[in-house]
């Protein structure tokens, strides 16, 4: 029976520990409407980067959320990664007003994920491309909004890889 248990308890050990390295050594690859930057930065440095060119820009830093810290407080290591959303009250006005719908895209994400080399990936979706789905029905002033914005969160990665 102790033998049982044993193996009933040691094995989703055994899964976790298989599983969650391949899942968490994945990195972002290059993709359509997406930006994909390689940083000689670690990790912790790439998002206090983000975080300072984010406000730089005037920008409000309105969501956070990271598994690798929620990994941490259960006693599982993963590589680092955080999703940082971003937008500006007067942009959530002007975008509701061209497409309510698009609503669901605020705020627009950055994601930043520490590579396997020791260094980190600044990722995000262009704005206009987060958007795209919405623009029959919010026309040029949608378009015209993705566009400003598109600028921005160019600045803002270029700021803060550099």
């Amino acid at each position: 029976m102790f033998t049982d248990i044993a193996r009933a308890l040691c094995l989703p050990a055994l899964v976790l520990a298989v599983s969650v390295p391949s899942v968490a050594q994945a990195e972002v690859a290059p993709r359509d409407g997406w930006s994909v930057i390689e940083t000689d930065k670690a990790f912790p440095d790439l998002v206090d980067s983000l975080t300072a060119a984010i406000k730089a820009a005037e920008m409000g830093l309105v969501t956070q959320a990271s598994a690798s810290a929620g990994a941490k407080m259960q006693g599982i290591t993963i590589p680092g990664n955080r999703v940082i959303g971003v937008y500006r009250n007067d942009y959530a006005r002007r975008m509701l007003e061209a497409s309510v719908a698009a609503g669901i895209e605020a705020p627009i994400r950055f994601y930043v994920t520490e590579d396997t080399d020791g260094g980190a990936t600044l990722s995000y979706k262009h704005p206009s491309f987060v958007f795209a789905p919405y623009m029959a029905k919010g026309g040029d002033a949608l378009e015209t909004l993705a566009g400003e914005l598109d600028a921005v969160f160019e600045t803002i990665a270029e700021d803060a890889v550099d």
